[in-house]
């Protein structure tokens, strides 16, 4: 019987565990031997399915707050020591796939060597770049053997805007998070939880490029439900407030996936407004809305767009608010047409946006990187 594949699964800062742990869990359904590689989650208890080891071997001594200066300067000063320490560890692997690297000057040249190389591109460009950011990138991107991608719009960035190898760029979808819609919901706070009426939900991580302006402007005159923006802040709240018209709820703190569900479930529809950008390749909390079978209203951007093909999500220009304010206020309106969105956003996570399809294309891409030979071990 021929052994099972060796894969190490790498995200040193543990930057999307649900995205770590659902790749993991379903690499091992499909018949790999895998590993997690990663550091503690600093924002609570990240859940773990089956099926695959998890090893916590990056940033053990990280003093200060949650994403604080300390805790910043801590992990940076263990880096480098971390990764030559992870780079004799990975020949234990068979394919070493990263997921993030977060010190992108220094990690080309501290990545392993004498095996298959895999990196995904979550964020196929910076999308608040630093000076210097870019280049990094391409060099991370030409070290690696091959690049995975959760949508043709980031290979073509990789490709024309890099000019990465379209022969080492992989087109792989992100899959819907149902081990999150899988799991029991801890209540709402008592406040939501007495909310009548529909409920638009805007989650995650609050940041300029994200369009909650042009919600909040969007949301004028929108009458007979509450939009909710729930999410931990990178940007200023109080001018966001500041502008909120009636009918708006922040919740602006992280929530853990023991909360999570709570407010998927409790959703009408979910919204992602996003700006316009060639940066873009997939949103976690898309894969989410996905897994939870909600209404979708998000910008026609990125791979948001891919999914609006399908069916599986509503598409409005970016930054334009008075279109995305006749979306949602149809929505609103018309319980029909939010339970025929979300009759095909299930139809695209149990197909295109499976997690068994993207492991299975994943394991194909492995297979033939061991089978043809790799430029990582010169």
């Amino acid at each position: 019987m021929m052994a099972a594949m060796r894969v190490h699964v790498v995200d040193p800062s543990a930057y999307t565990p649900p995205y770590d742990h659902a790749l993991c869990a379903a690499l091992a359904r499909a018949g790999a031997r895998v590993e997690l590689v990663t550091s503690r989650f600093d924002y609570g208890h990240a859940p773990r399915q089956d099926g695959y080891e998890v090893r916590e071997a990056f940033y053990r001594w990280a003093p200060g707050s949650p994403g604080s200066g300390v805790r910043r300067a801590a992990k940076l000063v263990q880096h480098v020591p971390d990764m030559l320490r992870y780079r004799r560890a990975a020949t234990g692997a068979d394919v070493v796939h990263f997921e993030w690297l977060p010190v992108q000057p220094l990690d080309a040249r501290l990545l392993p060597r004498g095996r298959p190389l895999v990196v995904t591109a979550h964020d196929v460009l910076p999308r608040e770049a630093r000076p210097g950011q870019r280049a990094a990138q391409r060099r991370l991107y030409e070290r690696a053997d091959a690049v995975v991608v959760h949508s043709h719009h980031g290979r073509e960035r990789l490709v024309v805007d890099l000019e990465i190898d379209p022969e080492r760029v992989h087109v792989i979808p992100h899959g819907a998070f149902d081990h999150l819609a899988e799991m029991p919901a801890a209540p709402l706070p008592a406040e939501l939880e007495a909310v009548d009426g529909p409920v638009v939900l805007f989650f995650g991580l609050l940041r300029p490029y994200k369009g909650v302006e042009v919600l909040l402007d969007a949301w004028k005159g929108v009458g007979g439900a509450e939009l909710w923006i729930v999410g931990r802040p990178r940007m200023p709240v109080e001018p966001l407030r500041g502008k909120a018209p009636p009918g708006v709820r922040f919740v602006p703190r992280f929530i853990s996936d023991a909360e999570l569900p709570a407010y998927f479930r409790r959703a009408d529809v979910v919204v992602l407004p996003y700006l316009r950008t060639e940066r873009l390749d997939f949103s976690g909390v898309l894969a989410t809305a996905l897994a939870f079978g909600k209404a979708v209203v998000a910008s026609d951007i990125g791979g948001f767009s891919e999914v609006g093909a399908t069916g599986g999500a509503r598409l409005v220009a970016p930054g334009d608010p008075a279109a995305l304010h006749e979306e949602l206020a149809e929505l609103i309106a018309d319980p029909a047409a939010r339970q025929q969105l979300s009759t095909t956003a299930r139809a695209a996570a149990a197909g295109p946006y499976s997690w068994d399809r993207a492991a299975a294309a994943t394991l194909e891409l492995y297979r033939r990187l061991l089978a043809t030979g790799v430029r990582a071990s010169a």
